[in-house]
């Protein structure tokens, strides 16, 4: 709302100066007078880009993130899971991606209980991403990954998950011909951390 009307207002600008320019023919030539229209005009339309293109409230969408870190971390803690701590990346690589942020941490927590039983073939792999025979190099890195392909946004595998719904995500990355009801498990891990509309963030261009 703030924004509409800050642009509101710039745009009720664009003509307020020509409309104060005194027209004296005697020192200033006509072509002057429309250059000096064209450039007000032209500063005033940038400004009116910029307005529309600002980022909501920095401090409120930091808010919201820190939000939903704390209900990740807390599930987390609250049951001794290893990966407790990773709460504010799993948002963060969700929000990039735009998954639903609680999708990361609960699919952690049914393929290896947050950690606590990671893959032991493959290192940093508590999501069992690859059927566990990918390495990672940190945690970091494996949110990363996993969250880009969930996404869509790997080349390599968004026939897979690209434009999907979070069930049809959970499906495809554990069909129900492998685990019957993985998508449902999952889904209600989710709620279990938190309700997914509680607070809307924003989506993150990179």
């Amino acid at each position: 709302m703030k924004k509409n009307n800050l642009i509101r207002f710039v745009q009720s600008l664009i003509f307020l100066p020509v409309m104060t320019v005194p027209i004296s023919f005697g020192n200033i030539h006509n072509d002057e007078i429309l250059q000096n229209i064209l450039v007000q005009k032209q500063n005033t339309e940038a400004i009116i880009f910029l307005a529309a293109n600002q980022p909501e409230d920095v401090n409120v969408l930091q808010e919201i993130r820190e939000f939903r870190a704390l209900a990740i971390d807390k599930y987390f803690e609250d049951r001794d899971m290893p990966l407790a701590g990773t709460g504010m990346k799993m948002v963060l690589e969700a929000e990039k991606n735009d998954i639903d942020w609680r999708l990361l941490p609960a699919i952690a927590v049914r393929e290896s209980t947050g950690g606590k039983h990671a893959c032991k073939r493959a290192t940093y792999n508590s999501f069992g991403w690859g059927s566990c025979k990918i390495n990672f190099k940190s945690n970091d890195s494996a949110i990363e990954t996993v969250a880009r392909n969930l996404g869509g946004n790997n080349p390599n595998t968004d026939h897979h998950y690209a434009g999907k719904t979070t069930k049809e995500i959970l499906q495809k990355y554990n069909p129900p011909s492998i685990v019957k009801h993985y998508a449902e498990q999952v889904m209600s891990i989710m709620d279990d951390i938190g309700e997914a509309d509680v607070i809307e963030t924003p989506s993150v261009s990179t």
